[in-house]
């Protein structure tokens, strides 16, 4: 098979991949199928205990950092829609997801009490909470255990199953959020005490950080980690060495981004039809949560279920849990491997480079220039095949993404969205680059 991909190749693939979805959309229909909603056929799937009792942790978790939101009714911005929450807690709650994992950077900080107004009526012991020491913007020892306090009172408990050190990676930055301001054994004296069940930190960083972070660990003892894991990254970025020093010392992994903020739920349409081909009675998405459910190390596979079709399609994901054999995990770093071979911006949609300062709409724009590199509609020439047709959807279907007004061509390079990237982006260099496209296109009428 050739290494290399051009776009030509990739229209031609496209419409192969159009019938092979259509032939596997007419085989039998009488087959439960993960991506027509269906809750399968088995109870979820749970995992070791957290030494917590005798109730155990759903391996579905819910990730909290995408609640659904609406237009505030009373002015401007936006918030969480509590309503549509209510509905997806209890219908989880229902169906055996029991782990919810928030923060008080979610959802424009609404996430924790949106989590605990849909909990509430649930007994406590029926669920587990985790959220995070989220000290970005102050690092002083009294704000920080405000917002400890502050994150129990919001999620109205007296007790967290788990507390997280939020996005650690920048071991400088690590020292003075966390240690040199004595949190650490402010937490660790809230663990003797039964506040805190089970102390850890959420990782964003290098082998060199985490080597340095586990030197502690005889001294602190992290309970649990919450790194980011999926089948493109294991092999591309590390993760394989991570959780395998994880693994070493007993250290139960709490994964995020399975779906790389929907990047592997959204992908170019060859590599659809290749997985369907494979699995035609599963989703796209399924593949990358068995991935994460099939090492024994794996805790709780954390994801942002959005929409009620989500939440229902990864429910079946795991109503058995069918972990991946030796083949089927070669089958998928294969997959990734032409996956990586596509220019997309690795974007997952966390929005903490949000409000930009200028009030540009990043992750609109990084999501709409991939949204086109995975349907072919990135128009590199004239001469292209369907140049016309996939300049056209570019353009219009920027104008619909993203207000004019919050559009790349505002970029002033003031660059204080890297700061603030876990998957450590050139942001202002990629909207640049999108923004010369875009005018490369204006350059003609439609």
């Amino acid at each position: 098979m050739s290494k290399d991909i051009n776009r030509r190749d990739f229209l031609k693939l496209a419409g192969m991949a159009a019938s092979a979805s259509l032939l596997a959309a007419c085989g039998d229909k009488s087959k439960t199928s993960s991506s027509t909603g269906a809750v399968g056929t088995g109870e979820m799937t749970s995992h070791k205990p957290l030494q917590l009792g005798d109730d155990k942790i759903s391996l579905l978790g819910y990730g909290c950092m995408r609640w659904p939101m609406m237009k505030n009714p009373e002015g401007r911005g936006e918030i969480v829609n509590q309503e549509e929450v209510n509905r997806l807690v209890d219908y989880a709650m229902e169906h055996g997801v029991n782990m919810y994992d928030t923060s008080p950077a979610y959802c424009q900080g609404q996430s924790e009490a949106a989590t605990g107004n849909a909990l509430k009526k649930y007994p406590r012991e029926s669920y587990y909470l985790s959220t995070k020491l989220s000290n970005f913007g102050n690092y002083s020892r009294e704000a920080s255990i405000e917002m400890y306090q502050q994150s129990l009172k919001e999620l109205q408990t007296e007790y967290l199953d788990i507390y997280l050190l939020h996005a650690v990676g920048d071991m400088r930055q690590f020292k003075q959020r966390f240690v040199d301001n004595g949190m650490i054994e402010y937490l660790m004296e809230e663990r003797k005490a039964g506040r805190i069940r089970r102390l850890g930190f959420s990782f964003h960083g290098s082998a060199a950080a985490f080597d340095e972070l586990m030197a502690m660990h005889e001294d602190v003892h992290w309970d649990v980690i919450l790194i980011q894991m999926n089948y493109l990254d294991w092999k591309q970025s590390g993760v394989d060495y991570i959780y395998t020093e994880m693994e070493k010392r007993g250290i139960p992994a709490l994964i995020m981004e399975p779906l790389l903020g929907g990047r592997l739920s959204k992908l170019p349409d060859h590599i659809v039809a290749r997985l369907k081909q494979q699995e035609p009675e599963r989703s796209v998405a399924s593949w990358a949560f068995r991935f994460n459910g099939s090492y024994p190390g794996v805790l709780s596979v954390l994801s942002g279920m959005q929409y009620m079709e989500h939440l229902q399609d990864n429910i079946a994901s795991f109503s058995p849990m069918v972990p991946l054999t030796e083949e089927e995990k070669e089958f998928l770093f294969e997959t990734a491997r032409l996956i990586s071979q596509y220019p997309t911006i690795p974007c997952n949609d966390c929005k903490y480079c949000m409000p930009c300062p200028y009030g540009l709409d990043i992750p609109a724009i990084l999501l709409h220039y991939n949204k086109c590199i995975n349907e072919g509609n990135i128009a590199e020439s004239s001469q292209d095949e369907d140049y016309r047709k996939a300049r056209r959807a570019f353009l219009v279907g920027y104008d619909r993404a993203v207000d004019k007004v919050r559009q790349a061509d505002r970029c002033i390079d003031c660059k204080e969205c890297n700061h603030h990237c876990p998957q450590r982006i050139n942001i202002p260099r990629e909207l640049k680059r999108i923004n010369k496209y875009v005018e490369s296109l204006k350059q003609e009428t439609l």
